[in-house]
């Protein structure tokens, strides 16, 4: 197929959704299907979003949008979040009458809650609406459809996500002391978090903990500074990537996942594809991936999930890991998409055609 993806998440962005589709682009290639990637980064007026400026938010966007979608003429349509591009995509296929799919990477209303004084019933209100007539609305988990539902949505499929088994993995440990030690000269054992140090990732709540050893945050963010000040004894070592990444996720003891507004959390998977097992709370994301894999705790207290990590066995969380797949992630996604039937697609273009020619030469025109 031919697929369009509309995200205002992207490059230069790091992130969870930008990881994610990159890897499921890969993997649809691989298995023949094209794409076109409409993001902020395509020459489109934009302005930082508040509180956050990494994230930049295209204005004045609709046109340009259609125009991408009528020179590609996709198959699929696919809206990947609910920001001002998100909107211009969504409002494009109404008009059109072109069905797409949507995906729920982030718990928005939570999100949003969290930056800034707006009740979540405000957000909800809002993600309803802007999924309603999505074809099918992937979610990572179970737990994160189930509470969609719950919230009044009936159009939410499950979508899991894959890891790469061959860059983390526990050969890339380097024990204390070691040439190449990431974490060298700190005291064990390390507790390490991983990720955008922003207030939606409730990082305080893991700063904050009584543990042994060091506290290690890997990350950049706009909350970096604030936390630095505000808890000394923590080590931040900023951003990391590729192999260096995957060495501090090898190299850690326990991984601490404090967050409360992801859907399912990449980095939970990647540590554990490392053999370093995980501590999280009982929210969506861990309560899907934690229970019952040996590879990690959850608890409401989640110093003492950090603790009983120590005792668990790192093979075991290694062989837990290898069971999510990218191709079975990719493989998934093309299931869940709503692509234009095929008897349609060459009527529906024709039509598109049709009224471009009648924009370009009216009737009056030819007469005159």
């Amino acid at each position: 197929m031919r697929i369009m993806l509309i995200t205002d998440a992207w490059e230069p962005q790091v992130n969870g959704v930008v990881r994610t589709m990159k890897r499921v682009i890969a993997e649809c290639e691989e298995m023949g299907h094209e794409w076109e990637v409409v993001s902020p980064a395509d020459d489109f007026l934009t302005m930082p979003l508040p509180t956050y400026s990494e994230i930049q938010l295209a204005l004045f966007a609709r046109n340009k949008v259609f125009e991408r979608f009528e020179s590609f003429q996709p198959d699929a349509v696919h809206i990947a979040t609910e920001g001002t591009l998100g909107l211009a995509g969504r409002a494009m296929c109404l008009r059109e009458k072109h069905p797409f799919s949507t995906s729920y990477h982030t718990r928005f209303p939570e999100y949003v809650s969290a930056r800034f004084p707006v009740p979540t019933s405000w957000g909800y209100s809002y993600v309803r609406w802007f999924h309603k007539y999505s074809g099918k609305v992937m979610v990572a988990t179970p737990s994160m459809r189930e509470e969609l539902e719950e919230h009044g949505f009936n159009n939410v499929v499950s979508w899991t996500r894959g890891v790469d088994v061959d860059l983390f993995h526990p050969s890339r440990r380097i024990q204390e002391g070691q040439p190449g030690d990431p974490f060298e000269g700190l005291p064990r054992p390390i507790f390490l978090n991983v990720g955008r140090v922003a207030v939606e990732k409730n990082i305080e709540a893991f700063a904050e903990l009584d543990l042994p050893g060091t506290k290690v945050i890997v990350g950049e963010g706009p909350q970096l500074q604030e936390l630095k000040r505000r808890y000394p004894e923590v080590k931040f070592l900023g951003a990391r990537f590729n192999e260096e990444l995957a060495t501090c996720f090898a190299s850690a003891d326990v991984f601490c996942f404090p967050s409360l507004t992801d859907t399912f959390g990449l980095v939970i998977l990647e540590a554990m594809a490392s053999g370093t097992p995980v501590a999280a709370y009982n929210a969506p994301g861990p309560r899907d991936i934690i229970p019952g894999s040996n590879a990690g705790i959850i608890n409401e207290d989640l110093g003492k999930a950090c603790n009983a990590c120590l005792d668990l066995d790192r093979q075991a969380t290694r062989t837990y890991a290898e069971g999510y797949s990218w191709r079975a992630c990719a493989e998934a996604f093309i299931e869940n998409l709503d692509p234009l039937p095929v008897p349609e697609r060459k009527r529906f273009w024709q039509k598109i055609r049709l009224r471009r020619r009648k924009k370009k030469f009216p009737p009056d025109a030819k007469a005159g």
